[in-house]
């Protein structure tokens, strides 16, 4: 394996069959075409394309070539969400009528990060497009698609760093209200998933990067819930993994095994434009103050 910043050596090389397409976020399109007509299998990084037009360019390619293909989004892997899509599938918590979730990073108080390509208008739309894709999809992933959203973002602390701060609320095909955090201003967190229904709660902690590095201040479960009825809470006894790292780790395995075709893809490219999709509707929402119904036309 080799790191390229070219596409021309790697999708020219015989002895290449798949490439991780970690490029800035506009040039995925380009890059995921490319590899594609070459007959390289592809891992993609989050999100698919800053457009729906970009997202089907690349379904095209895909399509046409028959080459293996998946967004990497580690939350799809992580045990403990794996543990919570279990629970919602098993009934255990009932008719779910609320879910929240928190995804935090430090990146807006960064030294430096104003320089990064994250904020050039050109290469990306900002952290929320950026970064809140990844608890987008986990509620795509649990959920299936919403039937609309509503959204505040905003950038309250520097100019040069879009997108610092947001919620999307978004309702489900059932009608249960789902709530979407994400602070890029966050040096610290503790509880990060919540989800209530008519039978019970479960509750997940130290679930993201901001989090997971955050001092515990006590023992405690990292993954429970409480049952109507119950005298106390039942540990999953899923721990949380020491380090944000180890969670990127466990996306090795799922991606080598969809690259060589023994293994699904962890998200189908259909998906990642769905994903995509959420996130323009939400953009949409705050930039017009309305509740944006899908499907999303981008």
């Amino acid at each position: 394996m080799w790191i390229d910043d070219t596409t021309g050596r790697s999708l020219n090389h015989p002895g290449v069959e798949a490439v991780i397409v970690a490029a800035e976020t506009s040039l995925h399109p380009e890059v995921c075409a490319a590899a594609a007509n070459a007959g390289k299998h592809i891992i993609l990084q989050k999100p698919m394309a800053l457009s729906l037009e970009g997202c089907d360019q690349i379904i095209e390619a895909v399509r046409r070539n028959k080459v293996r293909f998946s967004l990497a989004w580690q939350m799809r892997v992580d045990p403990q969400n794996l543990k919570i899509r279990e629970i919602l599938e098993q009934g255990l918590l009932g008719k779910v009528v609320m879910f929240r979730r928190k995804h935090c990073l430090a990146t807006h108080i960064w030294p430096d990060f104003d320089k990064t390509w994250h904020v050039k208008p050109e290469l990306n739309r900002g952290l929320w497009m950026d970064d809140a894709a990844h608890p987008f999809d986990l509620v795509l992933w649990l959920f299936g698609k919403p039937r609309s959203v509503f959204a505040e973002i905003d950038t309250l602390l520097s100019p040069k760093i879009p997108d610092d701060n947001g919620i999307a609320v978004f309702r489900t095909q059932t009608g249960a209200i789902v709530e979407v955090v994400s602070s890029f201003t966050a040096n610290a967190g503790e509880n990060n998933t919540e989800i209530h229904g008519d039978k019970g709660t479960l509750l997940q902690f130290y679930g993201d990067a901001v989090s997971t590095g955050t001092p515990r201040r006590g023992p405690g479960p990292s993954l429970c819930w409480l049952l109507n009825g119950e005298p106390q809470w039942t540990d999953s006894g899923i721990q949380t993994p020491s380090s944000h790292a180890d969670r990127l780790r466990a996306l090795t395995r799922p991606m080598v095994d969809c690259l060589k075709g023994t293994g699904a893809p962890i998200a189908t490219a259909e998906e990642g434009r769905e994903v995509t999709e959420m996130l323009l509707a939400s953009y949409e929402s705050a930039l017009t103050g309305r509740r944006i119904d899908f499907p999303f036309k981008g």
